[in-house]
């Protein structure tokens, strides 16, 4: 692959996570401070995410697939992103907003699917070239988190603008990436997308019990996506956004880990340490203050390790039980179960609890918290219950 081709699928990816970091993590304090929205108003927006989510893959493996270049769909798409953030900027009412963000989420949600083929399908060694490119998503993450905490934008529509501008650069820029031509040969059907085919698999009682303890983990994730900028803020902590980069920071490194706890650990006990780490965190956001920050400090650096001994291991191991056969679907089936039913689930229930928690307009957060850490550690004893293997070795 040319160095030209690789810097420009590394800008692609840089500009797709300005995108979506400008205003995933300070969405929720955005809403309860400039529209005064309920906690249930809350995650109904974040919600909005997961629907697009699931309606992603069709739209991605049954037309764009098929009958465009990949590149000139990544282009509309990011311009009408950019048209419907500029709308959403004008919009003061909760339940309205809820209705425009859904509508920005499905025209977002697939340009990371689509981001991704561009890239894949450019590389010349997927191995090798793939994860410098894709690094850079969760560098942009940490650098336009650190610029909204640095002018304190996070609680103002400052954040829809931000990414409106960097929607719109990438819908312009996209004409201009390598062309990735469509595969009208390509046959993808509804059980194709839905991962039908992978249900086979659930013969062995361990990856069962896997998919389940991924799907309801994704409760307690989205509990983390909604609630923790919010939290920070309440409990005294300043310059949030740039405090919340470190785990981004952490999620490199422990990337970076995963190849030697592989060798010390195994799967089923690298993923056992994710949970763990699930638990402590959501114990640390729920006691900590500005007289136990390390705690708050300890909550947002164990990012890394509960995202990438969790979903990273358990995208590693869904891909070497799977094997050649099932590959495709296995791995479709786990994206629209986590990120679609599970995390949508979890942002419904998260609006919920917080606001039951919510007396007079101020949140009991150390309750909150122990609802996502209760949920965490019933999937971890049920992980460690009926979870046997410890290898990762291809499916026949």
């Amino acid at each position: 692959m040319k160095n030209s081709t690789r810097f420009q699928l590394m800008a692609m990816m840089f500009l797709l996570y300005f995108i979506w970091g400008s205003w995933y993590g300070q969405m929720s304090k955005y809403l309860f401070t400039a529209l005064g929205a309920s906690g249930a108003q809350v995650g109904n927006a974040y919600a909005a995410f997961s629907i697009a989510q699931i309606i992603a893959p069709f739209f991605v493996g049954m037309i764009a697939d098929r009958y465009f270049a990949a590149q000139k769909v990544l282009g509309v798409l990011s311009l009408a992103g950019a048209a419907l953030l500029f709308v959403l900027t004008g919009v003061d009412d909760p339940d309205n907003f809820f209705w425009i963000i859904l509508a920005y989420c499905i025209s977002f949600a697939p340009m990371m699917s689509l981001t991704t083929s561009i890239a894949m399908q450019q590389v010349t060694n997927s191995e090798k070239d793939f994860p410098a490119i894709r690094v850079m998503g969760t560098v942009s993450w940490i650098v336009v988190s650190n610029i909204i905490g640095y002018y304190g934008f996070g609680d103002n529509v400052m954040i829809f603008k931000i990414s409106m501008v960097a929607s719109a650069f990438l819908g312009v820029y996209s004409f201009f990436l390598p062309d990735t031509p469509p595969k009208p040969s390509t046959k993808t059907s509804f059980s194709d997308i839905l991962g039908l085919d992978a249900f086979k698999l659930f013969k062995d009682r361990s990856f069962a019990i896997f998919f389940i303890s991924s799907l309801l983990i994704c409760i307690p994730l989205s509990f983390y996506y909604a609630m923790a900028n919010p939290s920070l803020t309440d409990s005294g902590m300043t310059n949030v956004e740039n405090k919340m980069s470190l785990g981004q920071a952490s999620e490199v490194v422990f990337m970076l880990l995963i190849p030697l706890a592989f060798t010390r650990l195994g799967v089923k006990w690298m993923l056992v340490v994710g949970l763990i780490a699930w638990i402590i965190r959501f114990i640390g956001f729920g006691y900590g203050d500005v007289n136990n920050e390390w705690l708050l400090y300890m909550a947002i650096i164990l990012h890394g390790v509960c995202y990438d001994f969790f979903f990273v291991t358990g995208q590693i191991y869904t891909d070497s039980k799977a094997g050649e056969k099932y590959r495709s679907s296995a791995q479709g089936l786990i994206s629209i179960a986590t990120y679609g039913i599970g995390m949508g689930i979890g942002s419904w229930l998260a609006g919920i609890v917080a606001d039951m928690y919510t007396v007079n307009g101020v949140k009991d957060w150390t309750s909150i918290w122990m609802v996502p850490a209760g949920i965490a550690a019933v999937v971890l004893v049920l992980f460690v219950l009926f979870f046997k293997d410890n290898k990762v070795k291809a499916a026949a």
